[in-house]
C-alpha cells in the first residue's frame, strides 16, 4: 500500500470509529496489506484487494482470541 493509501485509511477508520487513537501501519515486506493499531495495540489487518481493476476494495480482519474475552 502507498503512503496515500494508508493516510486515507487512517483517516476513514478514526472517522468511522470516532477514535482518533486508530492508526494504519505499513507491514514490513509486504506491500499488499497494512497493520491496524489502536494506540500501540494491534488489532488487525488491512489488505488490499486489487483482483478487479475496476472494483478496488480493503478487507478488515480482526482476531478476537478467547482470553480476550474472559474479562468481558
Amino acid at each position: 500500500m502507498t503512503p496515500q493509501e494508508i493516510d486515507k485509511l487512517t483517516r476513514y477508520l478514526q472517522k468511522l470509529f470516532g477514535n482518533p487513537a486508530l492508526q494504519v501501519r505499513k507491514r514490513p515486506q509486504k506491500d499488499d496489506s497494512a497493520e491496524v493499531y489502536l494506540g500501540e495495540e494491534f488489532i488487525g489487518v488491512l489488505f488490499r484487494d486489487d483482483e478487479d481493476p475496476d472494483d478496488l476494495s480493503y478487507n478488515f480482519q480482526m482476531a478476537i482470541l478467547d482470553y480476550d474475552l474472559q474479562d468481558v
